[in-house]
């Protein structure tokens, strides 16, 4: 049996140290909102040969000064590809700023027969929209969860039980943010989808020590302490959930390596975090909501033996 509960200081501490990290990387690198939830302009132009995505970006960066997303995509009916362009601001694309991109790109690309397609504008407050919307989602998500722990769990206390499960949510959800931020990555719906999977994937896993610990409580009654009972049923339930999220991982992994091979942007924002969520979605369930439960249990219980 591993003693979880008594090196939780240890884990807590890497947490924090984890969290700390993603906040300082946000001063320094700022929190970038991508033009889904900020607003501004996508260019669309179709094109022959070879593009780099990544080289695009930091020509169309430099020459009109937003934040650039771009993204290459092919259309099998009309036999064409096309380069995305993604400026977010809180101000639509000027005629000269897109004649601008559109002569540092075929200047930069004079091989890839650049031709524009077309272009659209997302309204500022469109952008909030969708980004509030977005955030009421994942609050939702964390209230229905607390609700369904709190109900399936109550002869364990359901309350806490749920309560410690949204603080190990919340720790995945910071950790994925952080990934964003770390590695420049605009928020944007990528960012929405990952922390809800994250969320699923990670209370799916929390669920499984608690039915082990509602189990073992049954089994073994009054016969060990809460930090024995919650400890023997992590141990119990640890490698399910290590090979478990191993498996998602190199799942995971090999997505981004495509994405990366075949230089597809949307699916590489989304995989990267992803990759970072499911260990910490693994380590949160195994060192965070257990030993937090049974610091919620004993002080409980110091509590009625102080009014006894």
């Amino acid at each position: 049996m591993i003693r979880f509960y008594q090196h939780r200081k240890i884990f807590f501490a890497i947490s924090i140290l984890l969290i700390l990290s993603s906040i300082v990387a946000a001063f320094i690198n700022g929190i970038q909102l991508d033009i889904q939830f900020k607003g501004g302009t996508i260019v669309k132009y179709t094109y022959s040969g070879q593009i780099n995505a990544e080289q695009a970006e930091k020509i169309v960066e430099q020459a009109v000064g937003r934040t650039t997303n771009c993204q290459l995509q092919s259309n099998m009916a009309k036999d064409e590809q096309m380069l995305i362009v993604s400026l977010a601001s809180n101000e639509a694309l000027t005629s000269q700023e897109q004649e601008t991109i559109t002569s540092v790109l075929t200047k930069a690309f004079p091989d890839a027969k650049l031709a524009l397609s077309e272009s659209l504008t997302v309204e500022p407050f469109i952008g909030r929209h969708f980004f509030i919307n977005g955030m009421i989602a994942i609050g939702l998500s964390f209230l229905l969860i607390l609700v369904y722990v709190g109900l399936r769990f109550k002869n364990i206390g359901g309350l806490s039980a749920g309560a410690m499960a949204i603080v190990a949510l919340l720790h995945d959800a910071l950790i994925v943010t952080g990934a964003f931020i770390i590695f420049k990555i605009p928020l944007n719906d990528s960012f929405i989808a990952a922390i809800l999977t994250i969320i699923g994937f990670s209370i799916n896993d929390t669920i499984v020590i608690y039915d082990r610990i509602r189990e073992n409580e049954r089994l073994l009654g009054k016969k060990v302490s809460t930090e024995e009972l919650v400890d023997t049923s992590i141990t119990q339930s640890m490698t399910r959930s290590i090979n478990t999220n191993v498996a998602v991982f190199m799942s995971i992994t090999v997505v981004y390596i495509f994405a990366q091979i075949y230089d597809i942007g949307s699916i590489r924002a989304f995989a990267l975090p992803m990759m970072f969520g499911i260990i910490s979605g693994c380590y949160s369930t195994i060192c965070i909501a257990g030993p937090l439960w049974t610091m919620w249990q004993n002080h409980k219980q110091k509590v009625k033996s102080a009014h006894a």
